[in-house]
């Protein structure tokens, strides 16, 4: 030990710049995140001043325990210096401590999530989506808890009356549910979402005129992805009616229109062929739950004539079908020379 002691305020010089770096950058990204939930963009730059401000706080505090570890006569800092490290001796450090391991515990949560199992098979099935819902809350869930332990173990080590702020905490969280009805609202209806499986992450649902698909879930919010990749947030009080395009088995409803100058009969017996051949590709039977249904002629318009088949597909698999069979038919009513309307 006595070898260390000239090397000792350096030691703690380090270990004050180390902390100094990972406390400014921690509160940055609170404030940061804080700042996400601001509804207007013009006052991101007031949480980017006040990013700073918190900097400048830890610039001053650094600068306050360097002047006390080296002994410099740079007053006042100095004295402030005398009395964080007096603080820091302690409560301080315990405090630190404690707001380091809930901080690595939050950082964690991510990667404990990504160990729990979906499934041994990538293929979409309800299973998987139970599981991904779950995990999505259960993520959710011990990120409050971590927070909300971490923040009380930290108050307690400062000296605060635990019971006291908790019950204050109770009360004012009771009052201000009744004017935040709809956040309550938000959490009943995602209780019963979750517990009766409406649906899941991953699942394709249309809510109201929004149709995308389910990127997160937790008992307050539901996020959607469209097609166009734009990001809708609906509070699970506001869903309504939700319409699951990807529950248990879908359907493709493919619909050709031909020419009236083109035979009838011909057009359908082609159709039909195409319609079987299709089915029986080895590459895309897989997709299939069931025999496809020709419905034939469904619909007759002033220039052309509708034909429609119905296959009945793996959830998720009606669009690509939809898409292929509609190629094939082109392909072949080219070369079987039957009329479409374009072409008449």
């Amino acid at each position: 030990m006595v070898g260390l002691t000239p090397y000792l305020p350096y030691l703690l010089a380090l270990g004050v710049l180390l902390l100094a770096i990972w406390a400014g950058r921690t509160g940055a990204g609170l404030i940061r995140q804080a700042g996400r939930f601001t509804p207007h963009p013009g006052d991101d730059r007031y949480w980017g001043w006040a990013g700073w401000g918190w900097w400048g706080l830890v610039g001053l505090a650094v600068v306050s325990l360097y002047a006390h570890i080296f002994q410099l006569e740079f007053q006042p800092f100095r004295g402030w210096g005398a009395q964080l490290a007096a603080w820091l001796g302690s409560k301080g450090i315990t405090g630190v401590l404690t707001l380091v391991l809930a901080f690595t515990l939050y950082r964690l949560i991510p990667y404990l999530m990504s160990r729990v199992p979906l499934g041994s098979s990538e293929e979409f099935t309800r299973e998987r989506v139970r599981r991904q819902t779950i995990k999505s809350v259960l993520e959710s869930a011990l990120r409050v808890v971590i927070l909300v332990v971490g923040g009380l173990f930290f108050f307690s080590n400062l000296g605060l009356n635990i019971t006291a702020l908790v019950t204050g905490v109770s009360i004012v969280g009771l009052a201000v549910s009744f004017a935040t009805q709809n956040l309550v609202r938000d959490f009943i209806n995602g209780f019963f979402v979750l517990f009766e499986d409406q649906f899941g992450v991953g699942d394709v649902i249309t809510v109201g005129t929004v149709t995308g698909t389910v990127e997160r879930f937790n008992l307050r919010i539901t996020v959607l992805r469209d097609l166009e990749g734009r990001v809708h947030f609906v509070p699970n009080s506001g869903l309504g009616m939700v319409s699951v395009l990807s529950r248990d088995w879908a359907r493709a409803v493919v619909d050709i229109a031909i020419s009236y100058r083109q035979d009838l009969n011909r057009a359908l017996s082609v159709f039909t062929d195409e319609v079987h051949r299709f089915y029986h590709d080895p590459d895309w039977e897989p997709v299939f739950t069931a025999p496809p249904d020709v419905v034939g002629v469904h619909q007759l318009t002033e220039t052309s004539i509708g034909l429609r088949v119905l296959f009945t597909t793996k959830p998720k698999e009606q669009w690509a079908v939809g898409r292929e069979f509609r190629k094939r038919v082109a392909e072949r009513f080219l070369t079987e020379k039957v009329l479409v309307p374009a072409t008449q």
